[in-house]
Order: C-alpha cells, then sequence, then structure tokens
C-alpha cells in the first residue's frame, strides 16, 4: 500500500514538474523574443546582445574618413549664377614698407546663406458698383485661382509638407510659421489648410490607387494606427515607384481587397498574415526575411526544434548568399535555380519533420508554411520578384515614426488627410521628387480647376 500510495504521488509530481517545465520554457521563449525572431522593432529590444560580435575582431579603424579615402569638397559656382561679388583688395603696405600693387590674380571663397525670409501679402479689393437703370447694387467676384481663406497655394504646401513629411504637428507648425516668416496664424488654420490640401490630392491619390490594382507585382504591408485613441490600420502598397496608404478599421480580407482590389491578378510579396490567403499561393511570394526571423525563434527552443530550426537557418542563410550573387550580376539565374533546388528539397523536408517535433507553436508555424509552400519560391522563377517584403517595410516605416510622434488622427477627416499626403510622400520619395513641389502644384491646379498632376512614373 506504501509503495502504492508513493507511486501515485512521484506521478502526480511528474506531471505537476512536466506543466511547470512547459510553463518556463514558454516564459523563457517570451522573455527571449527580440527582433532578431520576431516581428517586433530594433528599437523594442531590451538588451542588445553580443552573440553575433563574439567571433569578431575589434576593428582598428578609427572613426570618421579613413587614410587613403577620397575627400569630398564642394565645387564653386560660375560667377554667371553668383548673385553678388565683392572684391577684396590686399594691404597697400607690406611688412617692408614697400607699396603693394594690386595684381589681376585671386582666389574665390563662395558663401552660401538664405534671405531675410517675410511673406508677400495681396490684398483683393472687391469693388462694388451701382445699376444707374433699377439701381442694383454689385460687387466684384474673386477669381477662380484665388483661395477664399488667407493662405496661398505655397503656404498651403508648406504647411502639408511640414505636418507629412516632416512630422511636426499642428502647433509646431503654427511655431515655426511664426519664427520663420513672422507670420500669426491659429491651430484651427493649420486644419483648415490640411482639409484644402486633402480635396487637392484627391484625384492624383485615386489615380494612384487604381495604378497599383492593376500591376503584375504589389508588396504590402500593415501597421496599426490610432483615431480618437481607437485603434485602426494603415496599409500600404508598393509597385513600380508608386506607393499608397489605406487606413480602415479592420486588419481584415475585406481591407487587403479594397487595398489590392477584389480581382487582383498580379503577384503579391508580403508576410504570412492571413488577410492575404484569398490570393493563391503560387501567386505570392512569402518575405523570406520574415521566414528567417520565425526558424531563429524554432532554433532557440530545446529538443527536436533546435536541431530544425538550426538547419533551416543553414539553408536560409545560403538561400540569401546565392540571391545577393544572382541581385549583383556575379551568378546567372540559370545557376542560381540549380543550387536552389536541394536548397528547396531540403527546407520542405525540414518543415514536415517540424511538424512532428512534438513542440506544439514549432507544429504550427511549421504547418502554416507547408500549406503556402508554393508561395515560398516564386522569386526563383519570376524575375522582378523580390524574395523578400523590404521595400514595403521601408515605406511602412515613414507613417509608423509619424505615428510615434503625432500619437495617431483625431477625426475622419485627419484620417483621410494622411492617408493622401503620406501617399503623396512616400510616392515621391520612391521616384526622387519633391513632396513639397507636388503639392504646390495639386493645390494650384485645385484652385484653378485644372488637371490635377500626376504620382505615376509615366508622368515625369
Amino acid at each position: 500500500m506504501i509503495i502504492n500510495t508513493l507511486l501515485t504521488i512521484i506521478g502526480e509530481q511528474q506531471k505537476i514538474i512536466g506543466v511547470q517545465k512547459q510553463e518556463i520554457e514558454a516564459l523563457k521563449e517570451k522573455l527571449n523574443t527580440n527582433s532578431d525572431n520576431s516581428s517586433k522593432p530594433p528599437s523594442s529590444n531590451l538588451f542588445k546582445s553580443n552573440k553575433n560580435n563574439k567571433n569578431k575582431k575589434k576593428g582598428k579603424r578609427n572613426r570618421g574618413g579613413q587614410p587613403g579615402h577620397p575627400g569630398v569638397t564642394r565645387n564653386l559656382l560660375p560667377e554667371t549664377e553668383v548673385d553678388h561679388i565683392e572684391k577684396h583688395q590686399p594691404p597697400s603696405l607690406c611688412e617692408c614698407g614697400g607699396d603693394v600693387k594690386s595684381m589681376n590674380e585671386y582666389s574665390r571663397h563662395q558663401v552660401h546663406d538664405i534671405p531675410p525670409i517675410t511673406t508677400v501679402v495681396t490684398e483683393h479689393q472687391l469693388f462694388f458698383g451701382c445699376c444707374e437703370d433699377c439701381g442694383k447694387t454689385h460687387q466684384a467676384k474673386l477669381p477662380t485661382q484665388i483661395p477664399t481663406g488667407m493662405l496661398g497655394p505655397y503656404l498651403l504646401a508648406l504647411i502639408a509638407t511640414l505636418t507629412s513629411d516632416y512630422k511636426m504637428s499642428k502647433r509646431d507648425v503654427s511655431r515655426f510659421l511664426m519664427d520663420f516668416y513672422g507670420l500669426s496664424i491659429c491651430i484651427a488654420t493649420v486644419k483648415r489648410a490640411e482639409e484644402t490640401m486633402s480635396t487637392a490630392l484627391e484625384k492624383p491619390v485615386n489615380e494612384a490607387k487604381e495604378y497599383i490594382k492593376a500591376q503584375d507585382m504589389v508588396n504590402a504591408d500593415e501597421t496599426s494606427h490610432a483615431e480618437c485613441g481607437k485603434r485602426m490600420w494603415t496599409w500600404a502598397a508598393i509597385a513600380n515607384l508608386v506607393a499608397v496608404f489605406l487606413i480602415t478599421a479592420t486588419r481584415s480580407t475585406q481591407s487587403a481587397k479594397e487595398l489590392l482590389g477584389a480581382t487582383f491578378k498580379g503577384i503579391l510579396g508580403s508576410d504570412r498574415y492571413s488577410a492575404y490567403l484569398w490570393i493563391a499561393a503560387n501567386f505570392r511570394q512569402i518575405c523570406w526575411a520574415h521566414l528567417k526571423r520565425d526558424v531563429k525563434k524554432i532554433s532557440e527552443r530545446e529538443g527536436k526544434s533546435k536541431m530544425i530550426g538550426l538547419r533551416l537557418l543553414v539553408y536560409t542563410n545560403r538561400l540569401f548568399h546565392y540571391w545577393h550573387q544572382v541581385r549583383d550580376g556575379t551568378m546567372t539565374r540559370e545557376r542560381f535555380k540549380e543550387l536552389i533546388g536541394p536548397i528547396r528539397h531540403q527546407v520542405e523536408w525540414l518543415l514536415i519533420a517540424g511538424t512532428n517535433s512534438g513542440h506544439k507553436k514549432t507544429q504550427g508555424t511549421c504547418f502554416d508554411i507547408l500549406k503556402i509552400k508554393a508561395a515560398l519560391w516564386t522569386f526563383t522563377d519570376t524575375i522582378g520578384v523580390e524574395p523578400t517584403n523590404n521595400i514595403a517595410e521601408q515605406v511602412l516605416r515613414k507613417i509608423v515614426i509619424w505615428r510615434k510622434i503625432c500619437f495617431g488622427t483625431w477625426s475622419a477627416n485627419g484620417t483621410l488627410y494622411l492617408e493622401r499626403v503620406m501617399t503623396v510622400v512616400a510616392t515621391c520619395r520612391l521616384q526622387n521628387r519633391s513632396s513639397y513641389g507636388f503639392m504646390r502644384d495639386a493645390i494650384q491646379a485645385h484652385l484653378e480647376r485644372k488637371k490635377s498632376p500626376s504620382l505615376l512614373p509615366e508622368s515625369q
């Protein structure tokens, strides 16, 4: 009886220990979650790991320019492009007491500065008139190209640029205009300027959205947004130097279809998020940078997961090594395909092994990847498809930083303005165009009832 009782107690304790061991492993995994093994940004890392630096020799180079590095100097402008020339003569007397005769030789030194800044105020006087026959009073009307508010097109474009590309708050914009231009405007005026610009950007932004839906290759990503403290979602889509943003209430398939078009027929580069599952796997390219983080997470677990994860990391690194050679032109695509074949076989075999690893999370991750395994290899056969979704993440980072600084929007109109103005900012950045110049042209076209400028690359 005593032995049976002891065996029962031991069995119960072993069950408790097993449960506690799983809890400890889960807590350790959560504690060790960072930007290398999850989608968390690097700024969220609590500790910087030195593991990757252990085998690296300490660099001997000092900071700054290195010996032998070619210097970079600013070329002088030709005299025909200089605004003012001031001629300075040498001293009239030499230290020896002799007279100094000026020569026709001189060195050149140029100083760049900005002129005193002030606003240009134009007053429009609308005269009255009276009919000599019936006595009816008439008044002149403002020309259509003149804004009805106090701000002109250049100032409207500047305000929009400051609140978007330079991530300034409305209060900061008001202070900026006072400090630099001596112009006093209230926050409400800044808000009205944003609404005016939002209307002016409606046509070019809608044109860009339709352009994205018709492209053969699109990269997409999403991030959170806040409107009046309520959680919303910002979606980004990039194709052929055009980037568009869409802010919706949900992170759903419906929102993804609104972004890409319900009849989207191109190839989509993205992460493994389920909202994109309506697109067939052979028309998708899953981001290998995300997959590498998933694999690293698996490699940090115990048992079979560790072995499977480490081997997957080897093949993932090898894949990137070969791809970089293709991208740099040091390896042909034919040779790349030959090398990728065995890697593909091993990766898929290891993922199948992962579904039987005995670790619930590893099994779930491997099973989910295998469901869309065709989407892992689209880039190997289709020219123009990248193995990562880096371009979408880079474009999305602009609005993420804006969100962290400005804390979201506070009205539906404000959200619509942000969606439109950041579409202009991101696209102009990709095309190396001036976002201020584009918005200036857009607001002038809007005021003069002319055709809006286009964000499409063919329009440049």
